[in-house]
C-alpha cells in the first residue's frame, strides 16, 4: 500500500513530529503574547491604552516585510550549495553577501521611516493623540525591530543545515525574555513607552547572540567567508526573492495591518481594543495552522524535488484534511466558549461582538486548506503563481477595506480578510495547487469542506449543550466546561488511535 500520513515510514515520521514539537513552544508563546498578557494590561491601563499598544504591536510585525523575500530565497540557496561542491566555503560566501544585502535594506529603510515619523506622526494620523509618548513608544518599536530582520538570514542556514529547532528555541528564548521584560516594565512604571522597549531590548540581544556567538560557534567555516558581490549582484538577488516577498507581505498584512487601518478609520477606541482582541483569537489559529504546514511543506518540498508524485499525493492529500481538521475542531470550541472567556479576559472593559468573532473564525477555517497550498507553494518555488495570487488577494483586501471600514467598522476589515482568502488564497491558488499536485481535486476540496461544516457545527453543538447542562459563571465554571468538552472530544476522536481504521480513513480520503 503507499505511504500515507496515517502510515508514514518512522523516518518521515519523526522529522513531522520534530518539527511540529520545535514550533509547540512557540505557539503557547504567542498565546502568551497576545492572551495571558492582556488581563495584566488592562489591570494598569485603560482600553484606549491597550488599543495603543495593540497599534504599536501590530507597526513593529509589519517591519519583518523589510525581508523582501530574501529568507525563504535564502533557505533553497543554501540547500542547493549544501549539494554542491565546496559547500562550506561558498555558503560562508554567499551568507556574507546577504547580509550585507540586509543591512544595506535596514539602513535605508531606518532613513525612510524616521523621516516618515516626523513628517507624519502616527499618534494623529491613528487617533492617539491623548496617549502620552505615543509617538516615541511607535518610533521605539519599529526603528528597534529593524535590526532583527538581519536574523532571518541566520535562520535560513539553521534550518538548511537541519538546525530548525535550534532557531525557533532562540527565537522562544527572545520571546520569553520580552514578555518577562513587559510585564516587570508595566508593574514598575504602568509606562506604555517602558513597556515598548521592554519587547524590542529583548528581541535585539537575542538577534546579537545568534548573529555574534551561536552562529560563527556552530558554523566556524563562517569566519572565512568575505560576501564581496557587485550591486548587480544584490539587485539579482532581490528579484529571484521578489515573488516570496509578495506572498509574505500579504500574509504580515493581513494579519497586522487591519489594526491600523481601524485605528484610523474608527473613532471609537473601544471598537479598535475590541478589534485587536478578537482578531488576536483567529491569529492565533491562523498560526497554529501555519506552524502544522511547516513541517509537512518541508517534506512535499522534497517528495516534489525528487520526482516522488505518489508519495507526493497522498501525504498532501492526508495533510490537507489534518489541518483543515484541527482548525474546524478548534474553531467550534471558541465558538462555543469564547464569548465567556473574553468577558472574563478583558474584565468586561471591552464589549464582545458575536458577528465579527463568528466573520473571523468561521473564515479562518474554511482558509485552513489554503495555508497548507501557500506553505508548498513556497516549498516548491511556485514563485509566480505565489506572487500573481497573494498581489491580487492583497488588492482585493486593501480596497474592501477602505470601502467597508468606514461604514461597518471592524465588522468591514474582518469581511475583506475573509472575501479575499475566498477569492484568491482558495479560489486561486490553492485551487491550483490542487490541480497540479491531485488527481482528483475537485472531489477533495468538497470532502474538506463536508470537513469543515461537519467538525464546526458537531463541535459547536457540543459545546452549547455542555454550557446549558452546567449553569454557573466565572473563570472556575469556565475551565470545568471546557475540560468536559475536550474530555467528550478526545472519547470521540479515541478511534483514529487504531492503526487499522487510521488506515481505512486515508484510503477514503480523495487525491
Amino acid at each position: 500500500m503507499e505511504p500515507t500520513i496515517g502510515v508514514l515510514q518512522p523516518n518521515r515520521l519523526q522529522r513531522l513530529f520534530h518539527g511540529w514539537s520545535a514550533n509547540l513552544l512557540q505557539i503557547l508563546l504567542g498565546i502568551t503574547q497576545q492572551v495571558a498578557l492582556v488581563p495584566v494590561f488592562l489591570h494598569f491601563w485603560s482600553g484606549e491604552t491597550l488599543a495603543a499598544w495593540l497599534s504599536i504591536y501590530a507597526a513593529g510585525n509589519l517591519i519583518l516585510i523589510a525581508d523582501c523575500g530574501l529568507h525563504v530565497r535564502a533557505i533553497n540557496k543554501f540547500l542547493a550549495l549544501r549539494a554542491g561542491p565546496n559547500c562550506d566555503e561558498r555558503t560562508a560566501d554567499f551568507f556574507h553577501a546577504l547580509l550585507r544585502i540586509y543591512l544595506a535594506l535596514i539602513a535605508l529603510l531606518g532613513v525612510f521611516l524616521l523621516l516618515a515619523l516626523f513628517v507624519i506622526p502616527p499618534s494623529a494620523s491613528l487617533g492617539f493623540a491623548a496617549i502620552r509618548n505615543y509617538d516615541l513608544a511607535f518610533g521605539v518599536m519599529i526603528l528597534g525591530m529593524l535590526p532583527t530582520v538581519a536574523l532571518n538570514g541566520a535562520t535560513a542556514l539553521y534550518r538548511a543545515r537541519g538546525y530548525y529547532g535550534r532557531a525557533v528555541r532562540l527565537q522562544c528564548m527572545g520571546m520569553l525574555l520580552a514578555q518577562l521584560g513587559q510585564l516587570a516594565a508595566i508593574v514598575t512604571t504602568g509606562s506604555l513607552l517602558a513597556v515598548t522597549m521592554a519587547y524590542v531590548i529583548a528581541l535585539v540581544l537575542i538577534s546579537a547572540y545568534v548573529m555574534l556567538l551561536d552562529l560563527p560557534r556552530l558554523f566556524p567555516f563562517l569566519r572565512k567567508g568575505n560576501g564581496a558581490r557587485s550591486w548587480r549582484w544584490a539587485i539579482g538577488e532581490l528579484g529571484k526573492a521578489f515573488p516570496f516577498a509578495i506572498a509574505g507581505t500579504t500574509e504580515l498584512a493581513l494579519t497586522n495591518a487591519p489594526v491600523l487601518l481601524v485605528s484610523a478609520f474608527v473613532s471609537d477606541r473601544l471598537a479598535v481594543a475590541q478589534w485587536g482582541l478578537t482578531r488576536v483569537v483567529a491569529g492565533l489559529l491562523r498560526a497554529l495552522c501555519t506552524q502544522t504546514t511547516l513541517p509537512l511543506a518541508a517534506e512535499l518540498g522534497h517528495d516534489y524535488a525528487i520526482g516522488e508524485s505518489r508519495k507526493l499525493r497522498n501525504l498532501y492529500a492526508g495533510g490537507s484534511v489534518l489541518v483543515t481538521g484541527l482548525a474546524s475542531i478548534v474553531v467550534s470550541g471558541l465558538l462555543a466558549f469564547w464569548p465567556d472567556f473574553f468577558a472574563i479576559w478583558t474584565h468586561g472593559v471591552v464589549p464582545y461582538d458575536r458577528v465579527l468573532t463568528l466573520t473571523l473564525l468561521i473564515g479562518t477555517a474554511v482558509a485552513a486548506p489554503s495555508i497548507l497550498a501557500a506553505s508548498y507553494a513556497s516549498y516548491s518555488n511556485r514563485g509566480k503563481l505565489l506572487a500573481s495570487s497573494k498581489s491580487l488577494q492583497l488588492v482585493m483586501f486593501l480596497i474592501l477595506s477602505f470601502m467597508l471600514v468606514p461604514w461597518l467598522g471592524p465588522l468591514g476589515v474582518a469581511l475583506a480578510i475573509v472575501s479575499s482568502d475566498l477569492a484568491f488564497q482558495i479560489g486561486w491558488l490553492t485551487a491550483e495547487m490542487l490541480r497540479r499536485t491531485l488527481a482528483r481535486p475537485f472531489r477533495h476540496i468538497l470532502f474538506l469542506m463536508v470537513l469543515v461544516v461537519a467538525t464546526t457545527l458537531g463541535g459547536w453543538a457540543l459545546g452549547v449543550f455542555i454550557r446549558g447542562l452546567i449553569p454557573g459563571a466565572g473563570l472556575p465554571h469556565l475551565v470545568i466546561e471546557c475540560v468536559l468538552w475536550l474530555l467528550v472530544v478526545a472519547a470521540l476522536a479515541s478511534p483514529l488511535l487504531s492503526q487499522p481504521i487510521r488506515n481505512r480513513l486515508t484510503v477514503a480520503i480523495p487525491s
